[in-house]
């Protein structure tokens, strides 16, 4: 598809979907599209594939969602690696479609997605009897944020869709099958979540446990320290531990050591870094700790991980040149 093809297709989805632009539409003018593809699954469903970056750091207001009825939008954000243009970490994060977003995008930083917009009925149905451990999303009266960290699993999947070129007449099954394997892993993940009650998040509520967070991903190198973020949340540390646990579905702690774990395999991939040149920049003075802290993550010691990641990536290249 064309650069023009693509900007005339983010628009007209961008008037169905009811997201807010000023009059001359210069918002589209600051995205470098490099990937859209939109598959028509209503009215149960709706996917969005994207890959764009901003020319400048900007806000578009999405106003409420109509175009299903009583549903989520479920992001898998940042599923493809670029190592040459900076990405925030891999996650997956569901949001109501009733109520208006701020959909920032930051300057030269790589917005990866697959989006699935999908209706709860539709939802509740696919997940069957076991809908009633995930009631807190079916519940449209409260406004719920929920983040989870990208499974392999997750990732593996929302991979496959956005490299995908399946065309007619099998492309719709295709898709459909793809997206509920991808709902099918999330909520297979949410149901090992740390439970809490679900109460309705005010937008300042949000605001501070994303502050929150930032510091944690922000400062992975540091001690945790748990002081800190509390002065920086606002809140008493009752409220903020409750809150935090309902969004990103743990405690700040457990929080602040998977995004260093994640971290930790990102340098031992991407950046070739020795193990111990890891341990140290992530802050880690005893590498035993972090040895055993990597394993209990990803099911094997750093070197051995390090190893086998390499061996895969080789084999796949081979397979992917003949």
């Amino acid at each position: 598809m064309s650069s023009v093809a693509k900007n005339e297709e983010m628009s007209y989805w961008v008037d169905r979907l009811g997201v807010s632009l000023s009059p001359d539409r210069s918002e589209l003018e600051m995205l470098e599209l490099n990937e859209l593809k939109m598959v028509d699954l209503l009215p149960e469903m709706l996917l969005m594939i994207r890959s764009v970056v901003a020319k400048q750091t900007f806000c578009f207001r999405r106003e409420p969602i109509k175009i299903i009825e009583n549903g989520v939008s479920i992001s898998f954000q940042n599923i493809i690696h670029s190592p040459s243009t900076p990405q925030v970490q891999p996650h997956v994060r569901i949001v109501p479609l009733h109520v208006a977003t701020e959909l920032t995008f930051p300057k030269a930083v790589n917005i990866q997605q697959v989006t699935i917009l999908v209706s709860l009925d539709y939802l509740k149905s696919f997940i069957g009897k076991a809908h009633r451990t995930f009631d807190y999303l079916f519940d449209n009266d409260k406004t719920l944020w929920i983040e989870e960290f990208m499974s392999p699993e997750i990732a593996a999947i929302a991979n496959e869709i956005a490299k995908s070129s399946c065309g007619e007449p099998l492309s719709d099954a295709f898709y459909r099958l793809k997206s509920l394997e991808l709902l099918f892993h999330l909520f297979k993940n949410l149901s090992a979540r740390t439970q809490v009650t679900h109460q309705q998040l005010t937008k300042y509520e949000l605001e501070s446990i994303y502050r929150v967070r930032d510091q944690l991903a922000n400062y992975m190198d540091r001690p945790f320290l748990q002081e800190e973020l509390v002065k920086i949340s606002g809140m008493n540390v009752i409220k903020l531990r409750k809150l935090f646990t309902q969004v990103f579905g743990m405690g700040m702690y457990p929080y602040y050591q998977r995004l260093r774990m994640q971290e930790a395999g990102r340098l031992l991939r991407d950046e070739l870094l020795s193990v111990s040149e890891t341990g140290y920049r992530l802050g880690f003075s005893n590498l035993s700790y972090f040895g055993r802290l990597f394993e209990s993550h990803f099911g094997s010691k750093p070197k051995k991980w390090m190893q086998l990641h390499k061996r895969t990536s080789s084999g796949s290249k081979r397979q992917y040149n003949t």
